[in-house]
């Protein structure tokens, strides 16, 4: 059944998609790169003026002391409030505004922010300013023909989502601004005809081999710690990757592939420090004594983080078993469990009958192969009741020539103002 806001919804929409536009490019314009976290006050200042003069009451809120904040490059996060005409429950759209490095591979202005064939280029495009800015317009129609409404709506745009989020909603979660929320919907992009329950688990990991230094000419007299990195490699190629491959998940998760366990190893770092910019002279020539690589494991609701730590040591035993001088050391990093909201939820509900009345279609549930903010809103703010939804293909995300399409942001936006309407009984 078509709810009766949605052709007004939708013309209402359509009449701001010269703003949507220039709101999206204006945000891809300002280049919030994370790490090391640039532009983080700009982008929140921005915001602040541009809902605040929509009825918004705007707080800017510096995450000090959080992991990644220093006089350099404050963490700095946007919290909006707009209060409706009668009590009622508290609707929050958050958006992270950090985007992740540029890459190579661009045949477009990676900050151009240009419009071509009703796609608009740069990036943060699709992850996930166009989204803050869906969300944006979504209030805005809302508001304008729905004055009369229950509660709230609050917008944040948040910091460093892109580096766990500590900076950004987990600092928010810990400081109680979920406190008095009720629903959230963070606009991830994650296809507009999809609601997004959740994401798998995760654990960071470094684990350093150990060796002797000696003169480059007489490696017998030491002990080189990348060989023996590389013997742990070959343990992974040997019998973790083929252990992860048939584990399986119950878990709506999208893409196919990420419903088996992954592991990614991010980085690998051994022997000498690469030489500073500029430097002409050859390395020295030494055993090395040390080698660290980075593993980024990501694991099911089926699997505890218990057993998933218990794999990687029961392998570097192994390794230990075949070469009398190995010694090996495991360092966390960082962990969190997989989370999913239940398909009865409010939030949930609410979304789905939203795009059965913008899209004419049954929404899909899906869950998420990597760990966004849901993570620190459901463990630290206690709040069960959140799903991802927005605009955009999450494939493009951190890709070259990342894209949003411009229909996307005001099909999202429309099922977004439809929540409003039925959660905030306007």
């Amino acid at each position: 059944m078509t709810h009766p806001l949605t052709a007004p919804l939708k013309a209402e929409i359509a009449r701001r998609e010269g703003d949507l536009i220039r709101l999206t490019q204006d945000l891809i314009r300002i280049p919030t790169l994370n790490p090391p976290g640039r532009n983080y006050r700009q982008v929140c200042d921005y915001l602040a003026a541009r809902l605040e003069a929509s009825g918004f009451t705007c707080t800017l809120l510096r995450a000090e002391g959080a992991p990644g904040d220093s006089e350099t490059y404050p963490r700095w996060n946007l919290v909006a409030r707009r209060m409706g005409t009668r009590p009622g429950d508290c609707v929050h759209f958050n958006g992270h505004h950090d985007v992740v490095e540029v890459g190579h591979g661009w045949t477009r202005d990676p900050f151009g922010g240009e419009l071509h064939d009703g796609r608009i280029y740069g990036r943060g495009a699709c992850d996930m300013k166009g989204g803050i800015a869906a969300s944006i317009i979504a209030a805005e129609a809302f508001l304008a023909l729905c004055p009369d409404f229950a509660g709230s709506i609050e917008i944040s745009a948040t910091a460093d989502e892109e580096s766990g989020g500590f900076g950004g909603v987990a600092w928010l979660a810990q400081n109680g601004w979920f406190d008095n929320v009720q629903h959230v919907l963070i606009p991830e992009p994650l296809h507009k005809d999809r609601i997004c329950l959740g994401h798998r688990g995760v654990w960071w990991a470094e684990v350093e081999t150990r060796g002797r230094i000696a003169h480059g000419s007489m490696p017998f007299l030491g002990d080189s710690a990348i060989r023996h990195m590389g013997a742990v490699l070959e343990e992974i190629e040997r019998t973790l990757y083929p252990l992860l491959a048939g584990k399986r998940t119950a878990m709506p998760v999208i893409p196919e592939g990420a419903r088996q366990s992954t592991l990614n190893i991010n980085s690998i770092h051994g022997g000498e420090a690469e030489p500073e910019p500029g430097y002409t002279g050859l390395p020295a020539p030494c055993v090395a004594d040390r080698c660290r690589i980075i593993l980024d494991r990501r694991f099911l609701i089926e699997e505890e983080v218990g057993e998933v730590k218990a794999e990687v040591t029961a392998l570097l035993e192994r390794v230990k078993a075949t070469r009398p001088s190995f010694e090996y050391e495991v360092r966390d990093l960082f962990e969190v469990q997989p989370s999913m909201t239940d398909r009865e939820a409010p939030v949930v509900q609410a979304t789905a009958r939203a795009i059965a009345s913008v899209l004419g279609a049954e929404a899909a549930y899906v869950v998420s192969p990597g760990t966004y903010d849901q993570k620190h809103i459901d463990r630290i703010g206690r709040l069960k009741n959140c799903i991802a939804y927005g605009p955009g293909v999450l494939d493009l995300a951190h890709q070259p020539d990342e894209w949003i399409g411009v229909q996307d942001m005001m099909d999202s936006a429309a099922v977004m103002g439809l929540v409003l309407a039925e959660l905030l009984e306007a």
